[in-house]
């Protein structure tokens, strides 16, 4: 255990050190061709946004920064993960995860910056929903397939037996987990350390759990968007991206899976949780009710228009994430 834990520390330094060394090639090439982020103007039910929209027009003015940052993580995750902590059985799935989440999210920001797109800029939300389901389909087969995982662990019960609907669980961790830090990354730093949080959090339970390679490669992750932190912080150099939303909620999910704690995801990802649950709830207001629930969905942006400052919403998200997240680790410790 003391080895796994020096291990974990030494590789998130690492993830860190690489992250940061790699940024200023990403900067240089982001601000010299102006990876600018097409902001997308229509909710999932085609209307317009004006709250979000102002809000957005008016930091654009004050500033403009590019997208497309979380490949700088993706990259060394995936290079250090590689070389050094490579296992078949426990790191394997996890990096594939990372990086088909980071193919679909990068198309989606290639699209968004050097399309001339209209309304909602970028790929198809139709068939970036089709590919992220695909891709959770393809995992949570070779999860259950070739590594033989088939059961989930339920606090005070213990380990279930699920059989083959391991595989649906797994394509509905990917997809809901995957499109929540996308929905949530809209604020300077505040997506970027809820991640560190829950990836912290489930390193934690991969070292109780003995699955030190899962915990080595969440020690990873948190080096990197600890590197990511240090620029994104308000005020922001630049945004991750799809590309860093989609590949590190898709890694998210797998480490959720691997780790066998999948029901702790509603404590490590309270935040992510909250805000899909305000667009969903936004949406069936609209629908419904023909009248909005909050003044913007997610909720970030409700708090925003109602007069909270940026760095104020950030930094009570990421309280409240550690909160949570603390309540899951003590659950999971009673529970076993």
């Amino acid at each position: 255990m003391e080895n796994a834990i020096i291990r974990v520390l030494v590789f998130a330094v690492g993830g860190w050190l690489l992250a940061t060394c790699l940024t200023p090639f990403y900067t240089t090439l982001a601000y010299k061709y102006k990876w600018w982020k097409r902001e997308r103007k229509l909710d999932l039910l085609g209307r317009e946004m004006p709250v979000i929209s102002s809000i957005k027009a008016k930091k654009q003015i004050e500033r403009r920064f590019p997208t497309m940052a979380g490949v700088i993580g993706v990259v060394a995750a995936a290079i250090l993960t590689l070389l050094f902590n490579w296992t078949r059985s426990q790191t394997y799935l996890a990096t594939l995860g990372l990086l088909m989440g980071g193919f679909v999210g990068m198309l989606d920001d290639i699209i968004n910056i050097w399309s001339a797109g209209r309304g909602t800029a970028g790929l198809d939300a139709r068939a970036k929903l089709f590919m992220t389901i695909a891709i959770g389909v393809f995992l949570g087969w070779w999860f259950y397939s070739k590594m033989g995982w088939s059961t989930l662990f339920i606090p005070f019960v213990g380990d279930v037996n699920i059989y083959w609907g391991i595989i649906p669980l797994f394509a509905f961790a990917v997809t809901s987990i995957a499109n929540s830090v996308n929905i949530t990354d809209g604020r300077d730093g505040l997506s970027g350390g809820l991640l560190a949080i829950a990836f912290a959090s489930f390193g934690i339970i991969a070292l109780i759990g003995q699955r030190y390679g899962v915990a080595v490669f969440c020690g990873t992750m948190v080096g990197v968007l600890l590197s990511y932190l240090w620029f994104n912080i308000t005020p922001a150099r630049f945004m991750m991206g799809d590309v860093g939303s989609f590949a590190y909620g898709t890694a998210l999910a797998v480490v959720a899976m691997m780790t066998n704690a999948f029901l702790l995801v509603p404590l490590f990802g309270f935040i992510f949780v909250i805000e899909s649950g305000s667009v969903v709830l936004q949406t069936l207001s609209k629908v419904l009710r023909k009248k909005k629930l909050f003044l913007a969905a997610p909720l970030h942006w409700h708090l925003e228009a109602s007069g909270w400052p940026e760095a104020k919403i950030v930094m009570r998200f990421w309280v409240l994430a550690c909160v949570a997240a603390l309540f899951g680790i003590l659950l999971y410790v009673a529970g076993r």
